[in-house]
């Protein structure tokens, strides 16, 4: 008794359910960045159907579903990628994504110390701007105050804090 050997190929397998439009809904963006993740490695290339037109399964609602989560972790691409990398190899990816969500904390640390200074130096010209309840005399060109008012402070980065610098 011969055993039938024969195993389909592309051409005999059934496309996944999905239209580009379709998964798009469903994970909430557009076909272009669907598109684009294709092109970037981040989606595997789509099952075809004879007329050619992309077809999507279940693990590409996933997929595409992880990286927009990803994403609003702030992780970028490249990131991403990797995290995807050790998830298509079966093994969990929480290791290298506590990683790099540590590494994105750090970062947000950096840039709240950032805001909290540049708030604080923002808070100092308005209240040095609001000052006097008498009119408010012309202002010594190249600076936001008036003369009476001008007290230079030295600025970390150099330059003057109470200089307006237009670009």
């Amino acid at each position: 008794m011969a055993i039938d050997q024969h195993r389909p190929d592309d051409h005999d397998r059934k496309p996944a359910a999905l239209s580009v439009g379709q998964l798009a809904a469903r994970a909430g963006v557009r076909t272009d960045t669907i598109r684009y993740y294709e092109r970037a490695g981040l989606l595997p290339k789509p099952g075809r159907t004879d007329g050619d037109h992309r077809r999507y399964g279940p693990a590409d609602v996933d997929r595409l579903l992880f990286i927009r989560g990803a994403q609003r972790l702030g992780l970028r691409l490249a990131e991403i990628r990797e995290l995807l990398t050790v998830r298509d190899t079966g093994v969990c990816p929480c290791g290298p994504a506590e990683t790099l969500l540590a590494e994105h904390i750090a970062e947000i640390d950096r840039e709240m110390a950032r805001l909290t200074r540049l708030r604080a130096e923002l808070a100092g010209m308005v209240a040095g701007l609001s000052a006097p309840s008498e009119p408010c005399p012309d202002p010594v060109p190249g600076t936001w105050c008036p003369v009476d008012r001008l007290e230079i402070a030295p600025n970390p980065r150099g330059g003057d804090l109470n200089v307006l610098v237009l670009r």
